[in-house]
């Protein structure tokens, strides 16, 4: 299952009954946001995307909530589940030695797919449909303000593309925008630029900042195929391509057409491109901004976006969410994320079966993983190796548990670890990097994790009082009682 463009996902969601499009006039300005939070923390039923065809003081449609359910997240990359994302990587990576000639076709083929889905450059694409490079103004978007105590309107579901200073090399975030100037004749819009310091973006400010580059080229794309959306969230290294991923993805590269201002490329199946630069020495207060914490993000210096033009398809569709207090639609973004790079955490330690980010754990705040546990101190090993793979180093809690206990069952969890944790022995407290958005860190961006062993204890670990078995009724009981239930009368 690949996507053109979003047109051809919203038609996907119609005719499996997952669109509701909102026909009467609609404020941006608050109401959006009760009425998707409502709709994604409702009734599984209730719980779909939502098309606004009349969204006050625009003409423009606004698509949310397009992936706020695990079924609509694994429709927009391709896959009827989310764990099947996971299981088609780990076809890719699959390291082992073919030994007869049909693996190594398979292998080889499967390479050959790989390497056919990088990003290719088109001449023309939707996304250019219209230009404006005289006086281009964003007054006509339909732009959400999310929440009473935000500074403003904010763009949310970008894929901000800009390239290293020094290497050239595109990196592909998802970087939400205040609206500080819509813009008018003579005076282009500004918006504020929030990439975290942990991000791509600001890694390109950094080495802006320290080559004296003046401006940075940076193109705002909004929407395009789902997987070129999701893909600008995703954790990747800073040498890899997210549209090549997305290429992989949709099993079919990503065309890019180059931009009219800007020495950047952005997806041609785009519906609004907002082209400009940022000037790394030009900082101004952003927010604050209702987070996906469920906290409001206080005002700081981010870099100010100067807008140099505007693309778009002649009746473009606006594409965008609302973050706050967990579960929301970016929790399905992140339990994507989470699903595909599994076998990329079990390349690099490959005891772990399973993990959990649920959403109460606001994605970096609580990471459960089970493990074939082989040798006292085990549970530690995976705690610091989970810290040191790219953006876990922010995850401000582990837990570690058995191969066998489920750990998306946080009931189970929870019974395992405060059954099974000594304080004293089995707790391991550092100092290091949290996230950005983190309050409660004695410093910006670090502050204390914990890694918490939550396994079985033996004689190796130290614990040589014995652990008790576990409470399992006998198989033929339980066959016993399957057979006779209709009798008892138990309705």
């Amino acid at each position: 299952m690949a996507f053109k463009d979003l047109r051809e996902f919203i038609r996907l969601l119609e005719e499996r009954d997952q669109l509701v499009r909102v026909r009467v006039p609609v404020s941006p300005e608050l109401e959006i946001t009760e009425i998707a939070d409502r709709v994604v923390k409702g009734p599984p039923a209730q719980n779909k995307a939502l098309l606004f065809e009349q969204v006050t003081g625009s003409t423009v449609p606004l698509l949310i909530n397009a992936f706020g359910s695990a079924r609509r997240m694994a429709w927009a990359l391709g896959v009827e589940a989310l764990d099947d994302l996971g299981r088609n990587l780990e076809k890719v990576l699959d390291l082992t030695m073919p030994r007869t000639l049909g693996e190594k076709l398979r292998r080889g083929l499967e390479m050959l797919d790989v390497a056919r889905i990088g990003p290719r450059i088109v001449k023309s694409g939707p996304c250019q449909e219209v230009v404006e490079t005289e006086n281009p103004t964003l007054d006509w978007l339909p732009i959400l303000k999310c929440w009473p105590g935000d500074a403003g309107r904010y763009i949310t579901l970008p894929q901000v593309v800009t390239r290293d200073p020094v290497t050239g090399r595109r990196n592909v975030g998802m970087y939400r925008l205040q609206l500080f100037d819509a813009g008018a004749p003579g005076r282009p819009p500004l918006l504020g630029m929030h990439w975290q310091r942990h991000k791509g973006g600001a890694e390109h400010e950094r080495v802006a900042r320290e080559r004296g580059v003046e401006h940075i080229p940076a193109a705002v794309v909004l929407g395009g195929d789902p997987a070129e959306i999701w893909c600008a969230s995703a954790p990747l290294p800073p040498d890899v391509d997210e549209y090549l991923l997305a290429g992989w993805l949709r099993g079919r590269p990503v065309h890019l057409v180059r931009c009219v201002t800007q020495p950047l490329e952005v997806p041609a199946d785009a519906e609004i491109v907002i082209e400009g630069y940022v000037d790394p020495h030009e900082h101004r207060l952003e927010g604050p901004f209702g987070d996906h914490t469920g906290f409001y993000t206080p005002a700081e210096p981010f870099p100010v976006f100067h807008v140099t033009a505007v693309t778009h398809r002649r009746e473009p569709i606006y594409p965008t969410t609302v973050v706050g207090r967990p579960p929301m639609e970016d929790y399905w973004m992140g339990k994507a994320t989470e699903r595909l790079f599994l076998p990329l955490m079990r390349l690099f330690l490959g005891e772990i079966v399973d993990v959990n980010m649920p959403a109460e754990g606001v994605f970096h705040n609580l990471v459960i993983v089970s493990i074939r546990k082989r040798y006292p101190g085990h549970p530690r090993k995976v705690i610091h190796g989970l810290w040191g793979l790219g953006l876990m180093m922010l995850a401000k809690a582990i837990v570690v548990v058995d191969h066998d206990v489920n750990v998306h069952d946080l009931s189970e969890v929870a019974w395992r670890v405060l059954g099974n944790v000594d304080w004293r022995r089995d707790v391991v407290i550092v100092e290091g990097p949290v996230d950005h958005l983190d309050h409660s860190a004695v410093r910006h961006s670090y502050g204390g994790k914990i890694g918490v062993d939550a396994t079985a204890k033996g004689p190796e670990d130290g614990h040589k009082r014995g652990w008790p078995d576990e409470i399992v009724m006998s198989p033929e009981i339980k066959a016993l009682v399957d057979r006779r239930w209709d009798e008892y009368g138990i309705r």
